[in-house]
């Protein structure tokens, strides 16, 4: 009985081989997030975000210090490639811009896709689920960033709306309504703002914003409360797409 090797790379051309590279970080990408989606589903979502966070920082430093002796670039103890280091403050503000808009465009991808196979309702309501894990998962990485503490209160929650992806690539503001609370509002959302160009109508979002948003200002604070004052479908006035009312109960 003979014995054959399983794997067929060392028949692979290079072609083949930059497209087996690429598939690499595509399976990494979902696999990651399969163990958030399981931990999360078994442990619950305030345990599997503490343990995320020491995953993130230990797989980073793993996997951008390999890539980094192989194909030659520097990277920091933390992980970080040195050549942002060399970047100043426009350069840097522009590549957050560019990747943001790359979130928000992925994001599309995936609505369109489910929309195409499935219809406008299971593409709304996988969306309303996707916002009920990233919304917790954003503001714990803005806690710990910017270490707020536990039980920040409205100040916290002010905070942590201007280092959210859309604080990047969208126009937003926040009118204070005294200690205890504020309106924030969605000045110019760079997917209404499209359609808006388009003469489409709003996209009904307000589904997805009653869970997205709520569930951001619990994660930052869970004694803060949010009302939405009006989101699309609702009429709005033209000096915002949609506006949301926190208030910190006693």
């Amino acid at each position: 009985m003979s014995t054959e090797p399983v794997s067929a790379l060392e028949n692979a051309d290079a072609d083949g081989l930059r497209l087996l590279v690429m598939e690499a970080f595509h399976r990494i990408i979902f696999h990651y997030g399969a163990w958030f989606a399981q931990v999360e589903h078994q442990l619950g979502m305030e345990d599997a975000l503490e343990i995320e966070g020491a995953v993130w920082k230990a797989s980073l430093k793993n996997q951008m210090g390999r890539l980094g002796k192989t194909l030659g670039f520097a990277v920091e103890p933390d992980g970080t490639p040195s050549a942002l280091k060399a970047m100043d403050a426009p350069a840097l503000r522009d590549l957050l811009e560019k990747v943001s808009v790359n979130w928000l465009a992925n994001d599309g991808i995936w609505f369109q896709a489910v929309e195409g196979d499935r219809g406008m309702f299971d593409a709304k309501r996988c969306n309303d689920a996707c916002w009920s894990r990233f919304s917790p998962f954003e503001a714990a990485r803005i806690k710990e960033l910017l270490e707020l503490p536990e039980k920040g209160g409205i100040e916290a929650l002010k905070t942590a709306l201007g280092y959210r992806l859309y604080a990047v690539i969208n126009e937003q503001s926040i009118v204070d309504e005294g200690d205890d609370g504020f309106v924030f509002q969605m000045n110019n959302c760079r997917v209404q703002a499209a359609r808006k160009r388009k003469n489409l109508p709003d996209y009904p979002c307000k589904s997805a914003g009653m869970v997205e948003y709520p569930a951001f200002a619990r994660a930052i604070d869970p004694r803060i409360q949010t009302e939405c004052v009006g989101c699309p479908p609702d009429d709005h006035p033209e000096e915002w797409f949609c506006a949301w009312r926190f208030t910190l109960s006693p």
